[in-house]
């Protein structure tokens, strides 16, 4: 029987397929701590695939690798699960999209052949327009296009990046190949490095999003169904941020070492600018997108400060801000589900009759804002630390986004679950489903407020071989 005639075959297969990748991506990572190994890489795997023009299939996984394996297959269970009860038109298609997207960011996460690397780059692309065009809102064409477009252009300006260091890489050595270890050691003058690293560096921040190339980002997230801004905030973000760690930093530590200062700035300017839009909003999920933008700035900040500490505040920030912004936009897409509209003015009150919504809001929107306790304020914590040491004025500004991002946490708590309210009719709280997906985001995010060390302690290799002594 197909999915076409039974959807809930998709909705199981689905479920199923990513919770296996759970559990087989947390052994491996359980078996690297026990084992307290030296090897850099826990698993390399390389076979030639078209050796004619250098192309391997050259997959290999270190401890930044496992940690974002492991927040790529924990939301992606809950993709499912939140996809559950939403879709009912084209459902085997659905989930076919849904993991299709999770496939490729896998891939962008392991994969160390550039040409590889570009494949999944772009495979990560085409499900997720679908996502968005098919099964989004209103406005879904428009944001699925800017989405589409905004992305193949950076991802464009990348080829032409990898293509440039390819060749070069050939005619010093009389070897092409695509593999990221024989062109982490092409010689470069220093302005055709720059080139070409600007190349990689305005994919990833498109990606990523920096303020000014962040425009795609509202209207994606705001019209994407719900798993499709779960994993828009929780991991295609996520791998801009991975793509400019792993690529931009070893491959060209000078030229990244010379834009250190105006990065930074562009970051903090992602700070504050995300943070007062999202003040100013009145759809919840532009508003929550807005977020990103602000959070992601830290991201910028602290990966620019070429120092350990912010490093590892990097990474935190990259696993905390998929699970407590996925988790809004969860609570974001329950509440259209009951009220029908994404509009907080329509909105209120709704702690009265959604007192277990009303908490977890509550605990996700003071994650959000950084509250002690939590794991956001870990990251951010770690961050204003490592940069504090390189660039005091910049984090002084980058520490005032932290009150901006207090008005909009609250604001969020106080129109939507306090006050008046604006609709009489009782609303049901969560199911025992909705209930076993913010427990899962609630317990995660505590965890890593109360005990970060594992996630260190996995990148802590990783970390120290980044950073410009």
């Amino acid at each position: 029987m197909t999915a076409r005639q039974n959807p809930v075959f998709a909705r199981w297969i689905a479920l199923i397929s990513v919770m296996i990748d759970l559990a087989l991506i947390f052994n491996i990572w359980l078996q690297q701590r026990s084992l307290q190994t030296t090897n850099e890489w826990f698993i390399d795997y390389k076979l030639e695939w078209i050796p004619s023009f250098g192309i391997s299939f050259h997959l290999a996984l270190d401890g930044l690798s496992t940690i974002m394996l492991l927040l790529t297959f924990f939301l992606g269970t809950l993709s499912v699960l939140c996809s559950w009860n939403e879709i009912k038109q084209r459902t085997g298609f659905y989930y076919f999209n849904l993991l299709w997207t999770l496939a490729g960011i896998s891939g962008v996460f392991i994969a160390l052949d550039l040409f590889l690397f570009y494949f999944f780059w772009e495979v990560m692309l085409i499900p997720m327009y679908f996502l968005i065009a098919i099964w989004g809102d209103s406005k879904r064409r428009y944001a699925a296009y800017k989405f589409f477009i905004f992305t193949q252009a950076g991802g464009l300006l990348m080829l032409i990046a990898i293509l440039a260091l390819y060749f070069i890489h050939g005619s010093q050595t009389g070897t092409y190949s695509y593999d990221y270890f024989s062109l982490l050691n092409t010689q470069l003058e220093p302005s055709t490095a720059r080139w070409i690293m600007m190349g990689f560096m305005i994919a990833f921040v498109i990606k990523l999003p920096m303020v000014p190339l962040h425009n795609w980002l509202p209207d994606a997230h705001s019209e994407a169904p719900t798993a499709g801004s779960l994993i828009l905030a929780g991991l295609l973000l996520k791998t801009g941020a991975y793509g400019i760690i792993r690529f931009v930093l070893p491959m060209f530590p000078q030229a990244a070492a010379d834009i250190a200062w105006w990065a930074m700035l562009f970051g903090v300017t992602g700070i504050v600018y995300g943070a007062m839009l999202a003040f100013a909003q009145t759809d919840i999920k532009r508003l929550i997108a807005y977020t990103s933008v602000s959070h992601m700035g830290f991201v910028l900040l602290g990966i620019f400060a070429f120092n350990e500490i912010a490093m590892q505040g990097v990474v935190m920030q990259m696993v905390t801000h998929g699970i407590s912004t996925g988790a809004l936009f969860v609570l974001a897409g329950m509440l259209k589900e009951r009220l029908h509209t994404r509009d907080i003015a329509q909105m209120g009150g709704l702690w009265t009759s959604m007192p277990a919504m009303g908490g977890v809001a509550m605990l996700f929107t003071m994650a959000s804002l950084g509250l002690p306790v939590l794991g956001n304020f870990i990251a951010e914590f770690l961050i204003l630390v490592g940069t504090f040491l390189i660039n005091i004025p910049l984090t002084v500004i980058a520490t005032l986004g932290l009150v901006f991002s207090a008005l909009y946490s609250l604001r969020i708590v106080q129109k939507v679950f306090l006050g008046t309210p604006a609709d009489q009719h009782s609303m049901k709280d969560l199911s025992a489903r909705e209930f076993i997906i913010m427990a899962a985001l609630s317990i995660s995010i505590v965890l890593l407020g109360l005990y970060p060390q594992p996630v260190m302690d996995t990148v802590k290799d990783v970390v120290q071989r980044l950073v410009i002594k």
